[in-house]
C-alpha cells in the first residue's frame, strides 16, 4: 500500500459495537473482573495497557515497518526510557549536532547513574567508528539533526554499530516515516516526538519506540514502561492517531513550502546560510537522495550579523508564530541558541524555521518585508 493509504488503514476502524466510524477513546484507568474474578477483556489498569494506547502504539509499528511499538508521555520520556534500559558502565555513542534535551538527559542524569557518553560528527565515518567502543551498547542518530540539518549515513552507521555489537537508534522526528525509514535502513530502533508531525496540530504531548524486533531489549523498555508510568493518556493516544490519518498529506504539502521557503531564503542579500536538505548545495545531496523520499518542511537560516539582527527580523515578521516545536500546521521560528542556553553550540545567528500550511507565497512575502531592515 502507498502511505497515505496505510495510514488511513491503521488508524481507522469502524466499531464492531455501535458501527462508529471514529474510534472510541477508552478513558477507563481499571478494567472489571466476572463473578468468578477473570478479566472481561485483556487489560486491568491503563498504566501497563490501554486499548487507545495499544492502538496508536500498532498503527506506529506499522508505519514504521517494525515488530513492536511503544507510546510514551513524551519524547524526551521515550528517550530516558531506553536509556534506563542499559546498564551503569554502559557507553552511548550520539551526534554533536542532536536534540539538546538528548545530550541534556545523558549529562544530567544518566552520567551521574554510571552511563558514559560520546558526542562525534556523524557526517565523519571514521570518527564514528574509532569512537565506538567495546562496551558502546547504543549508536544514536538524529538524521536531518536538529537544528543544522545534518545528515546521517544509516546503512554505514547501522552496519558499524552491528559490527561492535551495539544497537542503531534513530531519532526520525523531523523526517516521519513519510519521507524516511530507518527500520529499512538497517536501523534497530526508531524514536519519535509524537507531539511534533505525528499529531501535527500542537495541542498534544507524546513520544513513541518501535523497535525492528520484539527481543528481549525491546522486552526490558516495554516492562520499564509500565513500571515507570511514563505514558501518555488515553486521550492523547486518540489525538495522535487523529493526527497519522493526515500525516502524508501534510509532510509532503509542508514539504513542498519549505522548498519554496528555503529557495527564497538561499539567494537573500541578508541571508549569510541557509540549511536545507532540498537544496542543490546541500553537502550531502547524494545521500539524501538514497536514504529519503523528500527534504522535509524544517530549515534553519543564518542571517547576516549576529544575535541582534536575528531577533531584529523575526521580531518584524507577522505570520510566522515565535515560539518552540515543530511539526503543526502554523508555520513557527526561533531563536535556537536562546531556546538551547548559555552552552549551545548553535550559531547566535541561527533562526529554525518550521513551515506549515500556509500558502507559500504569503510566507515569503512576510520574511522578505522582515528581511528588509
Amino acid at each position: 500500500m502507498h502511505f497515505d493509504t496505510l495510514a488511513l488503514r491503521a488508524t481507522h476502524q469502524s466499531n464492531p459495537e455501535t458501527g462508529a466510524v471514529a474510534p472510541p477513546i477508552h478513558l477507563s484507568t481499571t478494567f472489571a473482573r466476572n463473578e468468578t474474578n477473570e478479566l472481561v477483556g485483556e487489560y486491568t489498569y491503563t498504566r501497563p495497557n490501554n486499548p487507545t494506547r495499544e492502538a496508536l502504539e500498532k498503527a506506529i509499528t506499522l508505519l514504521e515497518g517494525g515488530a513492536v511499538g511503544m507510546a510514551f508521555g513524551s519524547g524526551q520520556a521515550a528517550t530516558m526510557t531506553l536509556f534506563q534500559a542499559l546498564r551503569p558502565g554502559d557507553h552511548v555513542l550520539l551526534s554533536t549536532d542532536a536534540y539538546y534535551g538528548t545530550p541534556a538527559l545523558l549529562e544530567q542524569v544518566f552520567h551521574p547513574w554510571g552511563l558514559t557518553y560520546t558526542r562525534v560528527d556523524m557526517s565523519d565515518l571514521d570518527a564514528v567508528e574509532s569512537s565506538i567502543h567495546e562496551n558502546t551498547r547504543i549508536v544514536w542518530c538524529e538524521t536531518p539533526s536538529n537544528p543544522m540539518l545534518t545528515i546521517t549515513d544509516l546503512l554505514t552507521v547501522s552496519r558499524l554499530a552491528h559490527d561492535a555489537g551495539a544497537l542503531c537508534v534513530c531519532d526520525n522526528t523531523w523526517a516521519t516515516p513519510v519521507l524516511q525509514r530507518p527500520l529499512d535502513l538497517n536501523c534497530d530502533i526508531v524514536m519519535h516526538s509524537t507531539t511534533k508531525y505525528f499529531s501535527g496540530h500542537s495541542d498534544v504531548l507524546g513520544g513513541a519506540l518501535v523497535f525492528k524486533r520484539n527481543d528481549e531489549f525491546a522486552q526490558r523498555v516495554r516492562l520499564l514502561q509500565g513500571l515507570s508510568g511514563a505514558v501518555p493518556s488515553p486521550f492523547d493516544c486518540w489525538l495522535v492517531s487523529r493526527g497519522l490519518k493526515t500525516l502524508g498529506v501534510r509532510v509532503r504539502a509542508q514539504s513542498l513550502t519549505a522548498q519554496a521557503v528555503a529557495e527564497f531564503l538561499d539567494g537573500h542579500p541578508a541571508v549569510e546560510k541557509v540549511h536545507y536538505p532540498g537544496l542543490l548545495n546541500h553537502p550531502d545531496r547524494a545521500l539524501i537522495h538514497q536514504q529519503m523520499n523528500g527534504p522535509g518542511a524544517m530549515l534553519s537560516v543564518q542571517v547576516k550579523g549576529g544575535v541582534d539582527e536575528a531577533i531584529q527580523f523575526i521580531g518584524k515578521l507577522k505570520l510566522f508564530t515565535r515560539a518552540t516545536s515543530l511539526g503543526g500546521v502554523e508555520s513557527l521560528i526561533e531563536h535556537r541558541a536562546s531556546v538551547e542556553g548559555p552552552t549551545s553550540a548553535t550559531p547566535k545567528n541561527l533562526l529554525r524555521l518550521s513551515i506549515g500550511l500556509e500558502h507559500s507565497e504569503d510566507l515569503i512575502n512576510d520574511l522578505a518585508q522582515a528581511l528588509s531592515y
